[in-house]
């Protein structure tokens, strides 16, 4: 028998091995290097709380997207270390108050909110060495005063009045800072006889709290954070919030759409992204009761019968807490905007139940509110486009009043979708 010739299969066999350990090793080779690469680009440790507020993640909200055929993305704010976008105002407010001189190291931080703002100042204050001083109307879910209080500020719980009030809370947080500065000066003038430190004289040290009875005068001076109308809340949202989104989506985004209570989110946000692009459409939402779907709309806020300065009560007739307003600030009045929505109450507690259980959001009432104006934006410029929004905070400090049956049911606000037949939207 002749002998079987295998040199050929033998040589094809080599190369098939040889071309199979370049493969393997090549992989080998890009997976270690790729991990190593990986490893590099992890971040160093934030410094501090102060450090590790903003850049907060841009998620897609895939119910909302499926159903609108837009792509939907949400700024997860509720990620700050104080649980909402109001760290961002927080910090810079601060910040520029300790530059410009207006803040004394040792002083203490005023402010009128209905929350979250409040929770944020008392959050980020002790950071700077500061304490924080906060009033806020009664009418406010109860946890809020809670936390405020937990994470160490003082709290004073006033009756909703309207903004000419002496008594409205703002104005009321502005008197507390002129206060805390009034006694601040008395106790530098009274501490000094002849240049010399009273402290230092008979060997006596005074009691600060016989001196000076109450929280005040603990402290070395105040500051009003004034939200409503200190443009560093602008600032913030223009230079951190805003370039953030046209970051995070490679400058592919269609539409951006918030709510507004102060203004500076949505100002912020929108003249930045107008800057970059004129065709980025920028739209508020509005809650029941607010006068500024109208401003926007129509050019006109109110009617002279329903100008805050003629009101003594509560404006707004909503359970959304933090956003709707019947006057303009400095803030909002930056804002650029192509148009308006409206939203109801209804709309967003059954927005918040919709994304609970459809993409396991627990979203406090502002951000639903927000997505509410997310779907509108998305009927009105129909599929394929981007619209971004911001989720303010979570549910967690809604729980008595937004996320509570008994309450709802008071006012026939309880959820019965199945879907987002609520917004007439299938």
């Amino acid at each position: 028998m002749a002998p079987v010739r295998t040199t050929g299969a033998i040589v094809a066999s080599t190369a098939a091995i040889s071309i199979s350990m370049a493969i393997f090793s090549y992989f080998l080779f890009f997976k270690k290097t790729n991990s190593t690469l990986h490893c590099n680009k992890k971040k160093k440790p934030r410094n501090g709380v102060v450090d590790a507020i903003g850049n907060t993640p841009l998620i897609r909200i895939n119910s909302l997207s499926e159903a609108t055929g837009c792509e939907i993305l949400g700024k997860c704010e509720f990620l700050n270390p104080g649980g909402s976008v109001k760290d961002r105002v927080a910090l810079k407010v601060i910040q520029e108050a300790l530059e410009s001189g207006e803040l004394a190291p040792g002083g203490v931080v005023t402010e009128g909110s209905a929350g979250s703002t409040a929770i944020s100042l008392a959050t980020v204050a002790p950071a700077f060495g500061c304490k924080c001083h906060v009033v806020i109307p009664d009418d406010a879910a109860i946890e809020k005063s809670q936390i405020i209080e937990a994470l160490g500020a003082t709290v004073e719980r006033v009756r909703p009045v309207s903004i000419t009030h002496r008594d409205h809370y703002v104005n009321i947080a502005k008197r507390r800072a002129l206060e805390a500065n009034e006694l601040a000066a008395k106790d530098k003038k009274v501490s000094q006889v002849d240049g010399k430190d009273r402290d230092q004289m008979d060997g006596c040290v005074p009691d600060p709290e016989k001196e000076n009875p109450g929280f005040l005068s603990h402290y070395n001076g105040g500051f009003f954070a004034d939200q409503f109308e200190n443009l560093a809340n602008f600032r913030a949202h223009y230079e951190g919030t805003g370039p953030e989104i046209w970051e995070q989506t490679d400058g592919n985004v269609d539409a951006f759409v918030a709510a507004a209570g102060t203004g500076g989110t949505v100002a912020g946000v929108s003249t930045f992204l107008q800057e970059k692009s004129p065709k980025i459409k920028c739209f508020l939402i509005d809650p029941p009761g607010s006068g500024l779907f109208n401003k926007v709309t129509r050019g006109v806020m109110y009617t002279k019968e329903e100008a805050e300065g003629r009101r003594l009560k509560n404006p707004f007739d909503t359970i959304t807490e933090g956003i709707g307003i019947n006057r303009l600030t400095k803030n909002f009045m930056m804002a650029k905007l192509d148009g308006a929505f409206q939203g109801t109450d209804k709309e967003a507690v059954e927005m918040s139940r919709f994304l609970l259980k459809n993409d396991g959001l627990f979203l406090g009432s502002s951000s639903a509110m927000n997505c509410v104006g997310a779907v509108r934006v998305a009927k009105a410029l129909g599929p394929g486009h981007t619209i971004v929004t911001i989720l303010c905070d979570n549910g967690m400090r809604h729980l008595s009043k937004f996320y509570d049956p008994k309450y709802l049911a008071q006012y026939g606000l309880m959820p019965t979708a199945t879907g987002l037949e609520f917004m007439s939207t299938k």
